[in-house]
């Protein structure tokens, strides 16, 4: 197989905008659902990647803290369009949903009525059968002798039986591990890569200037007093901490904003509900936290600070990161490390498939009728997801 690449930049700024502010719109089911939508949209129908160079990218996100998902479409972003790009599709991605969610800080019962639920009731049936796509097509690629299928059933016995919080993460460890012991002879040299233009010196730059904002930013709030900056150090040493995506961001950020006194936990529950119900991400749950937050200054002002609070750190440790991943895939034992990993990656896809996406929207079976019928369209009629 020849290697692929993404040259410097062979998109255009636009391309990235529009594609990732359709999916900003319709990807809904969280994390592990935006990975499924990410892969129809940018491996099978816009071929702006491989299937192992996207692989090798969520593996590396599922590592690092921070929203994964977000993360994989801001790396897209960067490659096809550069540093425009990554914040293109940044904001493609996920301007839909915090605006949602900040209009929900406002005007809760319109998002109650029988019809909005019956939508996305179908919505979450419709992103079961793409993510039981997304996780059928990898399956295939990725993990297709029994090394590699035995590292994807170790890793879903780690996420479902092993710690919450660190489940995802201890399970690309061991799929590394156990693909740099079992998977050195498993045509690695042609392992294809996005490229990233991003200099070893600018990602160690980038890298020791987190770890000063992570440590100095509480220092400098406290000196401070305003309420502003303590809202940015609040949330972006949320979003440094948080492993495993979305769904941990949640009950850490309600630890967070209770103990403050920012916010009650019945608003912290309303808001709860309203960000597993937009599309997009689900770190724009800060969002809403920061319009409800009491005693209240400007609530524009306050959402979009917490909201850039959270986000900032998992981009600032990727772009840290990207650089050195790129020279190390170049070694032997690292590709077959990443090639345990990616058959890891698979077999959180397939844990996180059954819990939360499947158990949060079959609830009967006229909803798995639904959702396999969903899925037979995806796979054999090759019907698009959006």
């Amino acid at each position: 197989m020849a290697e692929k690449q993404l040259s410097r930049y062979s998109g255009t700024a636009r391309e990235v905008f529009a594609a990732f502010i359709k999916l900003g719109l319709s990807a809904f089911g969280g994390p592990i659902a935006h990975l499924g939508y990410f892969r129809d949209e940018f491996v099978t129908r816009r071929d702006w990647l491989d299937e192992r160079s996207y692989a090798n990218l969520v593996a590396l996100c599922q590592f690092l803290p921070g929203p994964t998902s977000s993360q994989v479409g801001f790396a897209l972003g960067l490659a096809r369009g550069g540093p425009l790009g990554a914040l293109l599709a940044w904001v493609a991605f996920t301007l839909p949903s915090a605006i949602l969610i900040y209009l929900f800080a406002y005007s809760a019962p319109q998002f109650s009525g029988a019809i909005g639920g019956g939508v996305i009731v179908g919505l979450k049936i419709a992103a079961v059968g793409i993510v039981a796509h997304a996780v059928w097509g990898m399956a295939r690629n990725l993990c297709p002798d029994r090394p590699r299928a035995t590292i994807a059933l170790g890793s879903v016995l780690i996420v479902v039986f092993g710690p919450s919080s660190f489940g995802q993460v201890l399970a690309i460890v061991f799929g590394a591990g156990s693909g740099y012991l079992r998977c050195q002879d498993r045509q690695q040299a042609h392992d294809s890569h996005l490229q990233f233009q991003i200099s070893r010196t600018s990602g160690g730059a980038i890298l020791v200037l987190f770890f000063v904002m992570l440590a100095g930013l509480p220092l400098l709030a406290s000196a401070l007093g305003s309420q502003g900056f303590t809202v940015f150090s609040s949330f972006f040493r949320s979003g440094s901490l948080v492993f495993g995506g979305g769904h941990v961001v949640l009950p850490l950020l309600e630890t967070e904003v209770v103990r403050s006194g920012w916010a009650t936990q019945d608003q912290v529950l309303a808001g709860y509900g309203a960000a597993q119900a937009v599309p997009g991400p689900l770190f724009t749950f800060a969002a809403y936290l920061g319009a409800v937050i009491e005693p209240e200054t400007n609530r524009l002002t306050s959402a979009t600070i917490a909201l850039m609070a959270i986000f900032l750190p998992g981009f600032m440790v990727l772009l840290g990161v990207l650089p050195f991943w790129d020279d190390l895939r170049r070694y032997e034992g690292v590709r077959a490390a990443m090639t345990g990993a990616n058959a890891a990656v698979v077999g959180i896809l397939g844990a996180a498939f059954y819990d939360p996406v499947f158990t949060t929207a079959i609830l009967g079976p006229h909803h798995f009728a639904l959702a396999l019928s969903c899925f037979v369209l995806l796979a054999v009629w090759k019907a698009a997801p959006g």
